[in-house]
């Protein structure tokens, strides 16, 4: 079989693939966020006060070291951005792209230390002159603190140069140079002269970060209210990813000095505050982007609207689809995945999934008004336990059960109204609308994984697949071949059709496992085709 070629990438397309990629560091932000604040939380004077016998010395050894493990993804943030990204988006010899990240990162350091260096900014120590020019220790080298966007640049620099080069072919003399070993030769040469050019051209960069960042803040208390609405409304896209890093990693979420060191991003800052041993609150200008804008409707809407579509169902349907709504539920509120629940309105009820997305983005800007300060990412109940009750009464993690209790209520008063009002066809409403049984299958996702590659097209017809949270994101060479029916029926929660070529079908927790026995089955036909005998 001929190999098939990727179709070119739209610009839609490249920022859906950049988004994907900034998943592996916001996973590993979420879990160090977890030990980082139990850890300095149970390690604090206040708590120890509170409960004595924390303070038993083994206890606290196992809490700060708790601590310093997780400040780890935050001290290295953006060189995790500039190796994830052309590791997430190159589509062969990932390694080598990884590889490459780092070396493109270190050398654009380097290379803007080398020019600070010669026109006499470096090097210096008096900290107005740091300031000035944003001058920030960046793995052991003085730079200008680009940040996560000074990292994607990075990334995205890497990915093209590698896309480019890892399969060049070089004269003989030069032969041991080529295909792979090329990469982190050319990013070098490249990078280093990126690194000339930022001292000049950053500024205006910043500027507009700046700009963004003055908008949102001049909103007032509507600017919570934009972020999280725009967020939900660029999910279906998958385009929630860049809206979110902006505001949690650069300076359109915010600027704060703690402990000595100016930082910005509200994920930042709100992390900084909790390693800075002198910090004994959180600023809610970081906090009203984070969290607790998400507890309202995770905590109590999402459950409420899914407890209405349960009641909505015929009475010999709720058992049967008391399972789908459950397990979208437990994800919900417990880990903070919210897709299962949200494309079933997506697909079903595209007029209820806009209302969640506002009363979402309301519950933003209310726990902001309340004065609420509860961090990290996912507006679950660990966050809530860890970054709200562990932290003591000054978070005001009491008031977040009573608006919970109201988004309850309200979502669930909403969407029941509107779906006998406008008989909607909500899980359970007709036969058409029940999930499908399980089928059974031999592997570890539960789902019967070849029927879902069949309807989509089979193995020859994916020209690429990947996956986010809960969704596979595949290319394909004819879209035509695609069986959406046969694909629901397999217990696809939906299928989004973004042009000729790419589509994503929402899968749910389990999206890892389905996508890692799709590949399986795929090689494996790869390789019976390969080792077919020839007939003539």
């Amino acid at each position: 079989m001929p190999a098939q070629k990727k179709p070119r990438l739209t610009l839609w397309e490249f920022f859906q693939s950049l988004g994907k990629t900034f998943m592996l560091p916001v996973a590993l932000l979420s879990f160090c966020g977890i030990m980082l604040g139990i850890g300095s939380s149970l390690s604090s004077h206040d708590v120890i006060t509170l409960l004595p016998a924390l303070g038993n010395p083994l206890l606290q050894l196992i809490f700060v070291w708790m601590s310093k493990v997780g400040s780890f993804a935050f001290s290295f943030l953006p060189v995790m951005f500039a190796i994830a990204i052309p590791l997430g988006m190159a589509r062969e010899n990932k390694g080598v792209a990884a590889f490459s990240g780092f070396v493109g990162f270190t050398v654009l350091n380097l290379a803007v230390n080398f020019y600070l260096t010669a026109n006499g900014t470096l090097p210096a120590t008096d900290p107005a002159v740091l300031k000035a020019n944003n001058i920030q220790m960046i793995l052991g080298i003085q730079s200008v603190d680009t940040g996560i966007l000074g990292a994607v640049i990075v990334g995205i620099i890497v990915y093209r140069l590698h896309e480019r080069f890892n399969t060049i072919r070089l004269p003989d003399a030069l032969a041991f140079f080529g295909g792979t070993r090329f990469v982190p030769i050319v990013t070098t040469v490249v990078l280093g002269l990126v690194g000339l050019a930022i001292p000049l051209v950053w500024p205006f960069f910043a500027a507009g970060i700046n700009g963004l960042g003055h908008l949102i803040q001049g909103a007032g208390v509507f600017g919570p209210m934009i972020f999280g609405s725009g967020e939900r409304f660029l999910l279906p896209f998958g385009l929630q990813h860049i809206l979110v890093a902006l505001i949690r990693f650069t300076e359109a979420g915010g600027t704060l000095e703690v402990c000595g060191r100016e930082v910005s991003g509200a994920l930042t800052i709100f992390q900084a505050q909790l390693s800075c041993p002198t910090t004994h609150s959180f600023s809610e200008s970081a906090t009203q982007f984070l969290s607790q804008g998400k507890m309202p409707a995770f905590l109590g809407g999402l459950p409420g609207a899914a407890l209405a579509m349960y009641h909505c169902a015929k009475p010999e349907n709720r058992h049967k689809i008391k399972g789908l709504l459950i397990s979208g539920v437990v994800a919900c509120v417990v880990g903070g995945t919210t897709e299962p629940i949200e494309f079933l309105l997506l697909f079903v009820a595209p007029v209820l999934y806009v209302i969640h997305a506002l009363l979402t983005g309301l519950g933003f800007t209310i726990m902001s008004v309340l004065g609420v300060t509860i961090g990290n990412t996912d507006g679950n109940i660990i966050d809530f336990v860890v970054f709200g009750i562990l932290h003591g009464t000054a978070t005001r993690w009491y008031l977040v059960p009573v608006v919970a209790a109201i988004w309850f209520a309200a979502y669930y008063a909403i969407f029941r109204f509107s779906i006998t009002r406008f008989n909607i066809k909500t899980p359970g409403r007709d036969s058409d609308s029940l999930p499908a049984a399980a089928v059974p299958s031999s592997g570890k996702s539960g789902y019967n994984v070849p029927a879902i590659l069949s309807a989509l097209g089979g193995a020859g017809n994916i020209v690429s697949l990947d996956n986010c949270i809960t969704r596979l994101r595949l290319s394909v060479a004819e879209m035509s071949r695609v069986d959406d029916a046969t694909l629901k029926a397999n217990r696809a929660i939906g299928v989004v059709h973004l042009n000729e070529h790419n589509l994503q079908v929402v899968i749910g927790p389990q999206v890892q496992s389905v996508k890692d026995e799709l590949d399986a089955l795929i090689r494996e036909a790869a390789s019976t085709e390969i080792t077919q005998p020839l007939t003539v």
